[in-house]
């Protein structure tokens, strides 16, 4: 369940109408019984709209803080963590980007196994983002020009396809065209 909440979009909408539903119906309410009921200024004292101001405040606090501290484990530095804990042996896969093509140095991966992506950009900001067979986005790097060391993430594919890598950031007038292919395989393929 929790998977389908973060890595969709559903979640974002569903946490999105559980903040702003109380909301519009309370602003509603308001709106509709000084219209048409009694208009003049309120006769409830403060503190009532003190307490009620500290109560939402506080429940908008612990639902944030819940919800991201359950969307650790769906983070890919996360998962990079985790992988390189594990003490298993990753796959090293090296990129470098440019003025709007990839090289990469493998393209055929093996399902099950950890990858360490490490690429470069050579001129300008690059993204690498890497999308599931089915158009979903699995995760995206940022590429700057002018770091020293490569920007790196590890990520193990779970489902065996033909993966397209593309450019998500600007990088000029064939940006569009800035795209690839990762071949991801059964295991012992």
């Amino acid at each position: 369940m929790l998977e389908s909440f973060y890595l969709t979009g559903w979640g974002a909408f569903g946490m999105m109408l559980f903040m702003l539903v109380p909301f519009m119906a309370v602003f509603f309410y308001v709106v509709i019984s000084k219209s048409y009921g009694d208009s003049s200024p309120s006769k409830a004292p403060q503190s009532s709209f003190v307490k009620m101001e500290r109560a939402w405040i506080g429940l908008v606090i612990v639902v944030f803080v819940a919800v991201n501290i359950a969307s650790i484990d769906f983070m890919p530095t996360t998962a990079t963590a985790k992988a390189m804990a594990s003490g298993e042996k990753l796959t090293e896969v090296s990129f470098t980007a440019e003025s709007w093509s990839y090289d990469i140095t493998e393209t055929k991966i093996e399902v099950g196994k950890p990858i360490r992506f490490s690429g470069k950009s050579l001129d300008t900001m690059h993204g690498f983002a890497v999308y599931h067979p089915d158009g979903k986005v699995l995760f995206t790097m940022m590429l700057m020009p002018g770091l020293e060391g490569p920007t790196s993430l590890v990520h193990t594919f779970k489902d065996a396809g033909t993966y397209t890598v593309r450019c998500l950031e600007y990088c000029g007038n064939s940006h569009h065209e800035m795209r690839d292919e990762l071949v991801v395989v059964a295991a012992g393929s």
